[in-house]
């Protein structure tokens, strides 16, 4: 048996040396380590998952190593034992730093023995050099328009547009928030007498500092967050401007937004956006597709709508953080069979209720593929529209798993600068012609990209 070590620390116990079979090496009792992080919820699903996969690989066996608090330090600690599991989650910024290091395997040479691999989705690939492909994003994750449909109804306009090509406006969107902010009076934010101190419903909520809540409006006025080469911050153009621009006014200028604190129930404890929209607090979200679970499982009568649009629709498609097979394993071949396994909807329950979306390409494209995860009681009937064909057609990847040194980028400069504008210290044009060149100081450029 492996010395407990620095694993003790981290709370996880090796398995048989080399965390795979402790004797003379036969299938029969070979033994595997998967990792992960999640909900309750997220962990039953895993499990389940996991006893599927040695049902379908007799003699094998694999332990599940649950981590939901500190899983960073943990991984670290593993990593600096040389106790690493065989597959698990890594945190996005960490997975590019392991994989240089040479901790996780290089999954490239495996694609053609293993034809899933082969078949998800472009941005769904993670690449730390040419060839040298070391994990997929777990899931796939849109931003969406969530809304109340009781909220909706009373205020006595249409809902949210479906299709991308129906996509309000931002001037639209703000006429429509207007009818749906009400202070305790019954009145509107362009009615005499209105108090912007005692809102009983907010029209919209759009985070201004996560920037998956944002990019995709960036991206369809024309802007991004930097140039081709990844090496010089665009915040600073009048495109980039005008949108968190425009996301401030919402807050201070129209008041159909709430600012910082004004949804805390106690403290800085925001309620999800299934409670906000089910207590009517908020009438419409910018959220995360993940919330879907959520909403139903609250039970709150909402609907999906595709984000507001200025010139091309689009939405954000995020990384739910990576999955890899670490360099350590004694048994490479089965652990990345067991990775294609832990991401295939066929035996995860987590796409089917909603809080992931699957990453390979025949799951958007095929229509006896799209009504295996979608066809039930937990996609409503406007999913195929809003969700599937809008990722599918105007998804424009994250920042997250693109732009090099990220982390580093948004707690040194972006995030306190992005504060400001949510709290409306300075407007948005002062704020980002002033942090643009200490954004281009650190930037070092985009992560590798290819083709198969």
């Amino acid at each position: 048996m492996r010395r407990r070590n620095l694993l003790a620390l981290a709370g996880l116990v090796p398995l048989a040396a080399a965390c795979g079979n402790d004797g003379d090496g036969s299938s029969e009792n070979l033994q595997l380590q998967f990792m992960y992080w999640g909900s309750t919820f997220e962990q039953k699903a895993v499990e389940k998952m996991l006893k599927a996969f040695e049902q379908s690989n007799k003699g094998t066996k694999v332990k599940p190593l649950f981590t939901p608090d500190e899983y960073d330090v943990k991984l670290n600690t593993l990593v600096a034992s040389g106790g690493v599991p065989d597959v698990g989650y890594v945190p996005m910024a960490m997975s590019y730093r392991l994989a240089e290091q040479g901790k996780l395997v290089n999954l490239f040479s495996y694609l053609d023995k293993y034809p899933q691999l082969a078949s998800y989705l472009p941005d769904a690939y993670l690449w730390y050099g040419k060839d040298q492909l070391h994990g997929v994003a777990t899931a796939n994750e849109i931003e969406l328009l969530w809304y109340s449909k009781a909220a909706i109804a009373e205020a006595g306009i249409s809902a949210p547009p479906a299709q991308a090509s129906g996509a309000w406006s931002w001037d639209q969107l703000v006429q429509n928030a207007y009818q749906l902010t009400v202070d305790q009076n019954g009145k509107h934010p362009d009615e005499s007498g209105f108090n912007a101190k005692q809102v009983r419903q907010f029209g919209i909520s759009i985070s201004i500092t996560y920037a998956a809540a944002w990019y995709g409006f960036l991206r369809s006025n024309g802007a991004d967050f930097a140039d081709p080469s990844g090496t010089k911050c665009l915040l600073d153009t009048p495109e980039a401007i005008e949108v968190f621009q425009n996301l401030q006014d919402l807050i201070y200028k129209h008041r159909v937004a709430p600012g910082p604190g004004q949804l805390a129930a106690t403290g800085d404890d925001v309620p999800g956006t299934n409670i906000l929209l089910k207590t009517k607090r908020v009438a419409m979200i910018v959220d995360g597709h993940w919330s879907l679970l959520d909403m139903n499982e609250s039970k709150v009568d909402y609907g999906i709508g595709v984000l507001p649009k200025y010139g091309e629709p689009f939405t954000t498609s995020q990384v739910a953080g990576a999955s890899a097979v670490f360099a350590g394993s004694k048994h490479v071949e089965e652990a990345i069979e067991l990775f294609a396994f832990h991401i295939d909807p066929r035996y995860v329950d987590l796409y089917k209720q909603g809080l992931w979306m699957p990453q390979e390409r025949k799951y958007y494209e095929d229509q006896a593929a799209i009504d295996s995860w979608t066809k039930n009681d937990s996609h409503p009937s406007e999913f195929r529209t809003a969700v599937v064909d809008y990722a599918r057609d105007h998804g424009v990847p994250d920042l997250r798993g693109r732009l090099k040194n990220l982390s580093a980028i948004n707690s040194d400069v972006l995030t306190p600068a992005l504060q400001e504008i949510e709290t409306n210290k300075r407007p948005a044009a002062v704020v980002l012609k002033e942090i643009a060149p200490k954004v281009t100081s650190r930037m070092q450029g985009w992560q590798h990209t290819q083709g198969l």
